[in-house]
């Protein structure tokens, strides 16, 4: 939200939340940006995608509820910038993206590394060929949390908690189910693997060009919680493989430092938030030349999203380019639960010939939140 008021050309009108503390926070940040107090508020999101004045929306909710707030949005012809990993399931990504294809609005979803200058051009050394041809990319993620056993806790006043459980299983609140910590609860997101891999299987697929496909089988071991209110994978080491011929592999801190590295058979390239090494060293000051591959360049990715609304053209990050990076995590945390190889079909978007496996690609919904 900030992140937009820093834009002359957004007028921020409106804000929603289920959490009245931070409703009036959000509020208060805008208007005193404006100088007045014309900020609306608002607990249900529909009546905010409802409004005729309304061009554009941003969705910062737990991963359980982007699909439905998209969908919705995207159906009233909002353009949409919404937070990453793009879905809960590999089904309700699927869903998203065909239905904004359908609706015709611009979409950028917050894999926001595109949007670096090193990480753009990590992409145009590998597709360029400057370490060869790659065998294997080593995806560096962060380790999972856990934690002991929750006391169930009374609701905090103002805090809509049902409507926050939305389409997930009821459940007793205890302060560390929500907020920031939805994220190690499988109810409603995927652990640290999912949480990092829609940053840095982006990237992965960026350089492999693979962002609209995805692996032909994978595989995975990882470490769960046996108690205790966080239930994601701690550990994690997930191999997959792709048609054109090379390996992926997912895996926490305990095996990877934390970014991607590409191997080719003439060298080796790493690449993460603290910048860009090449072996040999000399690698990453190697130009890209005019006639060789140059891939799109952003670098503010709140305002390539503002360029796209004006313009109509796609971001940097569209919604089909996300929701192939995330499957991939989607994919691993299949694996390690049936703990067996699985052979997968990106272009139906199936498990071969494996009804169990196909019967994880999505979940019911709790009523009255059903896709």
């Amino acid at each position: 939200m900030q992140n937009f008021l820093g834009f002359q050309e957004v007028q921020a009108v409106a804000v929603c939340d289920v959490d009245q503390d931070r409703l009036d926070k959000a509020k208060k940040i805008i208007d005193d940006k404006y100088g007045n107090q014309d900020c609306a508020t608002y607990r249900d999101f529909r009546e905010v995608i409802s409004r005729d004045d309304i061009d554009m929306v941003s969705l910062a909710v737990p991963d359980h509820w982007h699909a439905i707030t998209a969908i919705m949005a995207a159906r009233a012809g909002k353009d949409i910038f919404a937070e990453k990993p793009l879905a809960l399931t590999i089904g309700q990504g699927r869903r998203m993206s065909e239905e904004v294809k359908r609706a015709g609005v611009v979409w950028q979803t917050g894999s926001w590394q595109r949007s670096k200058d090193h990480f753009r051009l990590a992409c145009e050394l590998v597709r360029n060929g400057r370490i060869g041809k790659v065998h294997t990319v080593k995806v560096g993620l962060p380790t999972g949390k856990s934690c002991e056993v929750q006391p169930v806790m009374p609701v905090p006043e103002g805090f809509d908690y049902d409507t926050w459980l939305g389409p997930a299983p009821e459940a007793p609140y205890t302060e560390k189910r929500c907020h920031y910590d939805f994220r190690w609860i499988l109810d409603y997101s995927g652990g640290q693997l999912t949480d990092w891999a829609a940053h840095h299987c982006d990237i992965a697929n960026w350089a492999m060009k693979t962002e609209h496909t995805g692996p032909i089988s994978v595989v995975g071991k990882g470490e769960f919680p046996e108690e205790g209110l966080w239930n994601a994978a701690v550990h994690y080491w997930i191999e997959c493989e792709f048609a054109a011929g090379f390996k992926m592999i997912l895996a926490d801190g305990k095996y990877f430092k934390n970014g991607v590295r590409f191997e080719g058979t003439d060298g080796a390239l790493f690449v993460s938030r603290d910048g860009l090494w090449t072996e040999p060293e000399g690698l990453k000051q190697s130009a890209v030349k005019p006639n060789e591959i140059h891939l799109e360049i952003s670098r503010n990715h709140t305002g390539n999203f503002l360029e796209c609304v004006r313009s109509r053209r796609t971001t940097i990050t569209p919604i089909e380019v996300a929701h192939r990076a995330i499957t991939i995590a989607h994919l691993g945390n299949i694996a390690m639960k049936l703990g067996r190889k699985l052979q997968w079909d990106p272009q139906c978007e199936r498990f071969v010939n494996d009804e169990q496996a196909d019967k994880m690609l999505d979940r019911a919904g709790r009523s009255p939140w059903l896709l």
